[in-house]
């Protein structure tokens, strides 16, 4: 059981939440909470910021239910100086939001989850068959990241760097290289380390003492290469189900949980399962996080 060293979260993207438009979320905030409560489940991260309201809205909406806030996403474009000071203001916002969060116990307040924007050319073709940043680039990338890591840090919160299909820290090489260049500690998500050609129990050994949280999902390379077939991209490789429910992709799961143990890792555990809105029944959906979590319950996590 999680205890007190780690405590098991979800995510609105696991519902096709991870951003905000026009379309109204297939759940809404209070519906979302009620659900991964009620499946068992400590806390959620944020999703897009303001999804779960903020101040107070956020402390009642999630302290009624019995939740904590794990973390949230906040991307920037380390690899543009222009337009990563233009979205700065982004991650200061964030970053009141998780202020605001309900009191939490030592070591289980919101990561900040610092991401990549994305790279047009890899979120075209993701999993690791298109290059990445020239070598020239990467002190510049790295020193705009280790900025908003410090930002973060001056701050109060202690953040992680996620890495993720379609970015310019996608590979397991690039997440050594950013590791090499910054102090950053890392979101390890099993299931973009998998269909970016990584071996996620190998990592977890490898990067344990710079593993700060940790996503876990599972992956389909054979959904991946059937997307990468028919020229779809990162956005539809989600639709498709290329991250699949816990059990039904490749992920060595039983390995990760005991390599957790391993480890020693404590903290936040967010189980996820991108997808996007309308692709999956709202009761499918829960019904798969319900038993995500049975399945990492039963495995001892």
């Amino acid at each position: 059981m999680s205890g007190t060293t780690r405590k098991i979260a979800n995510a609105p993207v696991s519902f096709g939440v991870f951003e905000l438009s026009d379309a109204p979320p297939p759940l809404d905030a209070d519906e979302m909470v009620r659900a991964l409560a009620q499946a068992g489940y400590e806390g959620i991260d944020s999703g897009p910021i303001g999804y779960l309201g903020t101040g107070s809205e956020l402390t009642d909406r999630l302290g009624g239910n019995g939740l904590l806030l794990a973390g949230g996403w906040v991307d920037l474009r380390y690899g543009d100086a222009g337009a990563y000071r233009e979205g700065l203001p982004a991650l200061e916002a964030a970053l009141e939001v998780f202020a605001a969060a309900p009191p939490a116990p030592e070591g289980f307040g919101p990561r900040p989850t610092l991401a990549c924007s994305g790279s047009p050319e890899r979120f075209a073709r993701p999993g690791g068959s298109v290059p990445g940043l020239a070598a020239s680039d990467w002190p510049a990338y790295a020193a705009r990241v280790q900025e908003a890591a410090d930002r973060c840090r001056e701050r109060g919160f202690e953040p992680a760097f996620h890495h993720h299909l379609g970015t310019y820290v996608e590979m397991p090489e690039d997440v050594e290289r950013l590791l090499e260049l910054t102090d950053v500690r890392l979101c390890l998500d099993t299931g973009h380390l998998l269909l970016a050609g990584g071996d996620p129990v190998t990592a977890l050994r490898a990067w344990a003492e710079r593993v700060e949280h940790v996503h876990v999902k599972d992956g389909d390379t054979k959904i991946l290469a059937d997307a990468l077939a028919d020229g779809a991209d990162l956005r539809e490789l989600m639709g498709r189900g290329g991250f699949a429910a816990l059990g039904e992709g490749e992920l060595d799961l039983p390995g990760v949980v005991r390599t957790l143990h391993e480890i020693g890792y404590t903290g936040w555990v967010v189980i996820e399962q991108d997808t996007l809105p309308g692709r999956r029944a709202v009761a499918r959906n829960i019904a798969d996080q319900t038993a995500n979590r049975r399945k990492l319950e039963e495995l001892g996590l």
